[in-house]
């Protein structure tokens, strides 16, 4: 006769790795239409932390090389920036994993 008592483990026995939620990069394209400053002004309202100076060099960086990581962070907030910053006209690249 079988036991229908359920199987133990002993501590250690099953080890469960638990991968880390992906982060998603939040990436702002050069366009002809947005000024420095409106860059600016999103960044600094949209992006956790963002002081000026930051976003003032995201702004250059985007102009330049055309992009910029903004933001590197758990998709559903990567989410809220890049629909949020989309909203106010910027160029946004799609979110990708970073």
């Amino acid at each position: 006769m079988t036991s229908s008592a359920p199987s133990r483990q002993t501590a250690g026995s099953t080890l469960l790795e638990r991968a880390p939620y992906p982060n998603f990069k939040v990436v702002v394209l050069n366009d002809e239409v947005n000024t420095f400053q409106h860059v600016v002004d999103c960044l600094v309202k949209y992006i956790p932390a963002m002081d000026p100076d930051r976003a003032w060099s995201l702004a250059q960086q985007i102009d330049s090389d055309g992009q910029a990581v903004v933001w590197v962070g758990p998709q559903e907030q990567a989410e809220l920036y890049h629909m949020q910053l989309g909203a106010e006209g910027l160029t946004m690249a799609p979110l990708e994993r970073a």
